[in-house]
Parts: structure tokens; C-alpha cells; sequence
């Protein structure tokens, strides 16, 4: 039994990352620790875990926490994790980062996006949670760096194209529409209020979205610099990410070509599904389920592929993801606790 510690497990993440592990078979979760919840009880926080983990949230503090975890998930803000992910790994525990903080390889890309990195050398060790495109890099890592939501959905919509060279890597764009959740439980802002998200769509972040360069990192990784625009929306419902991913196709790219190039590259992934030629997904298809589904079409007047895809953001956007690299990680199956279709209605 794998003994873990949970820091940051009063938000959206941490919560969904908690009760992802309760169905564990192979998991006890042995502490849990705050940033701004500290000496609450995770279920005055959250009602539905009354019966399944009554445990009340203490400090963010690796040596009290790693007195009986081997295993950290932090799900803290970026930069507030840094020195806390350092000194669990110094202790010799295994680390799962949610942040930002570990996900790019470049420093200089890092600090231009974010602030001046804490801990620098530490990039060059971290694995980037994507099990589709680094599953046993991942498997032999003790950083892991679970991706972005949105990177997620855009990542495997275009990475089979952009391997198999079907369209050119430069001037693609990323059209992404996401729930509220995403903006996580302690960062409420106007714009995420009820009365001025409700019945409305905004793009925000445009131009200048932090996720745009984790998006060309690890598509350039896969033949030659890529270069494309991001632009995110916000949509009035509580989860779900749904993208809209536009690559220019190469000359005398075929549709025959374009469904082989998906196919045989997920052929093997537990949680990727290639829709028919056609049919297009919807977010509520993988609603409260670590799957991607994933359609096809080509715009053949104008010489564009147009790919499309729905991930779930909290679970194979971010909690999820993170359990589905801790069983990598592990040498376990790696549709533990995970094997789940979605949620309908």
C-alpha cells in the first residue's frame, strides 16, 4: 500500500485528486495539507466526502507530512510549491506537481510567462505528465509535472498531425472553450461571478496565455519547432474543456492519411478515442472521466484539417492525469482507479 500526502487539497484539484484515490486500491491517503485552509475539516469544505474522509487540513509542511507518505501530490500554487517540492525530494520522496512550475524545460520561457524560477536545476529532472507522448520517461521519474488542462486537449488533437507531418508547424491555431472550474475554488475574480458568467462567452488571455508555450514545447518535440496561436474562452457551465485545434494540411494530404495518422497513434491509449470520420465530440461525452474524445474533418477548399477534442479539465486535464502517471510511476495498471466511461445525463 502506497502511503501519499496531499498538499493543496482543499481546491478543485486536490478535492477531485481525493476522491479519484478513495476507489485506490493500492493508495492511503495520510495527510493533507493547505495553503489557506489550514485546521479546517475537508468536509465542512466539501459535504460530499462526509463518510469517506473525515480529516481535518493541516499545515503544507513536508517533514510532518512525509513522516508517514512516501509519495507527495502538490496541487499548490505555482511558485508557493517550489521550495516544498525540493525539500520532499531532498527527503527522497516521489513528487506529482500540479503547477506550473516544473513544465518547462526552458528557464528563459519559464520567467518571460511566469516570475524568476526558485529552483531552476530542478527543470532539467521533471517529466511532463503526458503518459501518451513520454509514458517511460514517466514511469522511471520521482518529479512529475502534470500538464495544463488546456495543453492537454490541444496536445492530443494535434500531436498525430504534427508527427506524421500532415500539416504545416507553423500558423496553427488553438480555439479552447472551458468551464468555470478551471480557474480553480480560491481564485474567484468578476469574471468568474455567476451573473457575469452566466449566458454569456468571453475570450480572455488573448495573445498572451500562459499555457501557449507548454503547447509549442511539447509539440516542437515531435520533429521541429511548431509555432501556433492560442486563444481560451469561458463558457457558463462548471467543467469540460472543448478545443477547436486548425493545422494547414500539406499538399496532397488525403483523408485515408489523416484517420491512419490518428488511429495508429492512439491505438494503444486507454483513454484517447478516434470518433468516426465526421462526428464530432461533446464535452459531456467525457464529463467526470479521465477520457479524450476526438473528431476529425478536413476543410478541403480551403486546405485545413480541423480537429477537435473534449478532456474533462479536472480529471484528465489535471487530477486525473496526475493518478493515471502515479500508477506509471508505480508499475501498476495503468487504468487504476481510472476505467470509468463519463457521466450522463
Amino acid at each position: 500500500m502506497l502511503k501519499v500526502a496531499i498538499f493543496g487539497a482543499a481546491g478543485y484539484g486536490g478535492v477531485e485528486l481525493i476522491r479519484l484515490l478513495l476507489s485506490h486500491p493500492q493508495v492511503q491517503i495520510t495527510y493533507l495539507g493547505g495553503h489557506t485552509n489550514v485546521g479546517e475539516r475537508l468536509t465542512d469544505l466539501y459535504p460530499h466526502l462526509w463518510g469517506d474522509l473525515e480529516a481535518e487540513i493541516g499545515p503544507s509542511d513536508v517533514s510532518q507530512a512525509l513522516e508517514n507518505a512516501d509519495l507527495l501530490f502538490s496541487a499548490l500554487p505555482h511558485a508557493v510549491g517550489v521550495p516544498l517540492v525540493a525539500e520532499a525530494l531532498q527527503a527522497g520522496a516521489q513528487v506529482i506537481d500540479f503547477s506550473a512550475d516544473f513544465r518547462l524545460r526552458d528557464v528563459a520561457a519559464y520567467e518571460r510567462h511566469y516570475e524568476k524560477h526558485p529552483a531552476p536545476e530542478l527543470l532539467a529532472e521533471a517529466v511532463y505528465g503526458l503518459p501518451e507522448l513520454h509514458r517511460e520517461e514517466i514511469r522511471r521519474t520521482r518529479l512529475l509535472a502534470v500538464p495544463g488542462c488546456y495543453p492537454t486537449g490541444a496536445i492530443l488533437a494535434l500531436a498525430p498531425a504534427v508527427k506524421a507531418g500532415l500539416i504545416e508547424r507553423q500558423g496553427i491555431i488553438v480555439d479552447s472553450k472551458s468551464g468555470v472550474s478551471g480557474a480553480g475554488r480560491s481564485k474567484m475574480t468578476l469574471m468568474t461571478h455567476f451573473a457575469e458568467v452566466n449566458e454569456s462567452v468571453q475570450a480572455y488571455n488573448v495573445a498572451k496565455h500562459r499555457h501557449q508555450p507548454e503547447m509549442e514545447q511539447e509539440l516542437s518535440a515531435l520533429g521541429g519547432p511548431v509555432t501556433l496561436t492560442f486563444t481560451p474562452h469561458l463558457i457558463p457551465m462548471t467543467r469540460g474543456i472543448l478545443t477547436t485545434a486548425y493545422g494547414r494540411l500539406r499538399p496532397g494530404v488525403t483523408r485515408a492519411q489523416i484517420e491512419a495518422a490518428y488511429r495508429d497513434f492512439y491505438a494503444e491509449e486507454p483513454f484517447v478515442t478516434v470518433l468516426p470520420w465526421g462526428r464530432q465530440p461533446a464535452t459531456k461525452q467525457v464529463s467526470g472521466s479521465n477520457r479524450c474524445h476526438i473528431g476529425l474533418a478536413m476543410d478541403e477548399p480551403t486546405g485545413m484539417l480541423i480537429v477537435t477534442s473534449v478532456i474533462d479539465n479536472l480529471i484528465k486535464g489535471l487530477s486525473g492525469a496526475a493518478v493515471q502517471c502515479l500508477n506509471l510511476m508505480q508499475g501498476w495498471p495503468e487504468t487504476t482507479a481510472l476505467d470509468r466511461p463519463g457521466l450522463w445525463p
